[in-house]
């Protein structure tokens, strides 16, 4: 349901949340953004933002990013975690441009936003029910965002490589069944880095919950390593301190 569809009165106008979705496909860590034409000096400016929007009154924060998503970006039951509250009070008035495209919906030009981050496999997804304006940007060639979303994104890519040192969310990123070099990629991608196979595979060796299977990759061209797959069962019952993955 569109916003023009609710009552202005159905929504906060002073919150929001602003969703920073993360997206991993052959080796490289994307972010979406959605496309606004913003019109501005007589012309019409494409630009590009995270997707967001208000807290309805009758549902509670992680109901409000869970609508975005699906209404923005037609994904749904995928990985999402809240991770800062974003409250300059001139956040909306970075460039005038974005304030003034905003203005006429605001009822109330102080709005705080909760971000929130998500996590997804992008071959695990129809990306065709992606919305016509949501792509995909390598984390690495974000451009400038809308109002203060470059710092948001800055801010989820720093709660996320935290994260993943200490919760086991790369499994959030990987199919059912991989291989510890995909693993290994995928850690590589996310913190910019390359790990030394020998020290990498020590670590990982020491996982309970990484369970090797009997079978191995199929249709590759190089030599087909065995796959892995995550119990999360093992992990709740074996765990005695924090997860700590720092190779």
């Amino acid at each position: 349901m569109e916003d023009t569809l609710r009552s202005p009165n159905a929504m906060l106008s002073t919150v929001s949340v602003d969703c920073v979705i993360f997206g991993y496909f052959e080796n490289m860590l994307s972010v979406l953004v959605r496309r606004e034409s913003v019109p501005f000096n007589n012309q019409i400016i494409e630009e590009w933002k995270l997707p967001g929007n208000h807290v309805l009154r009758n549902e509670d924060i992680n109901a409000t990013a869970a609508r975005i998503l699906k209404e923005q970006t037609g994904l749904e039951g995928i990985y999402v975690k809240q991770f800062w509250v974003f409250s300059d009070p001139d956040r909306l008035k970075k460039r005038p441009q974005d304030y003034e495209w905003v203005k006429p919906r605001l009822k109330d030009d102080r709005v705080l936003t909760v971000g929130f981050y998500s996590l997804i496999n992008i071959d695990s997804i129809d990306n065709t029910q992606l919305i016509e304006v949501a792509k995909w940007v390598n984390t690495n060639e974000v451009k400038e965002l809308m109002f203060d979303h470059n710092e948001v994104f800055e801010e989820a890519l720093k709660k996320l490589r935290y994260d993943l040192l200490h919760e086991p969310l790369v499994f959030e990123l990987l199919p059912e069944k991989f291989t510890l070099t995909q693993m290994q990629k995928i850690y590589e991608a996310i913190f910019n880095t390359t790990y030394d196979k020998r020290n990498y595979r020590r670590k990982i060796n020491k996982m309970p919950y990484l369970i090797p299977l009997n079978e191995i990759q199929t249709g590759v061209s190089h030599k087909p390593a065995r796959l892995y797959s995550f119990d999360r069962n093992v992990y709740e019952k074996t765990r005695t301190e924090r997860f700590d993955f720092r190779v």
